[in-house]
């Protein structure tokens, strides 16, 4: 199974996929974590040194939200390398969004290949993302967090257990 973050801080999720049952779970690739950084499918925001991967609300509104187009870049090439692009998924995670649920999971984990994940930040992601993209809206409780990183680390941990046969039965059905 093949998961794609799409992050502008991949060195947040990276240390959480390294270490313990999905480490080694990785390591004997039997589970694929692809972590993209965003602002290398970002435009110079002109003088400074960085890429710009914020802007104001397309149609108006407070604060800054994740730009289309990187958005659009990088899934466009994780997309061109997936081997099975019906048997994909693209979400984006929102407290407004469908509640993750374990039947999610288990649904998740015989239907899908490859599940892209956008990690939003600011107010969130432009809302021609969803559109454009046919992206689902997920929530994984009714809060607001600062950054989409930690949902995607839960939706990943959630559906690779369910997987594989790597886990013991204990561990499909115990509970945290």
């Amino acid at each position: 199974m093949n998961f794609h973050i799409i992050s502008i801080f991949p060195e947040a999720i990276k240390s959480y996929f390294d270490t313990s049952i999905l480490g080694r779970a990785k390591e004997k690739e039997l589970i694929k974590v692809n972590i993209i950084d965003l602002k290398n499918f970002a435009e110079k925001a002109g003088k400074g040194d960085f890429n710009k991967v914020d802007d104001r609300p397309f149609g108006g509104g407070p604060g800054m939200v994740m730009k289309i187009e990187p958005i659009v870049k990088a899934i466009l090439k994780i997309k061109s390398k997936i081997l099975n692009p019906e048997k994909s998924k693209i979400i984006m995670f929102s407290p407004a969004g469908k509640q993750f649920t374990q039947k999610m999971a288990i649904d998740w984990a015989k239907k899908y290949d490859d599940i892209i994940m956008i990690a939003g930040r600011y107010e969130g992601v432009d809302a021609r993302v969803k559109k454009v993209l046919k992206v689902e809206e997920i929530s994984i409780g009714p809060y607001i967090l600062t950054g989409g990183e930690l949902p995607a680390m839960v939706v990943v941990d959630a559906v690779a257990r369910l997987k594989r046969t790597w886990l013991s039965a204990l561990h499909q059905t115990g509970n945290f």
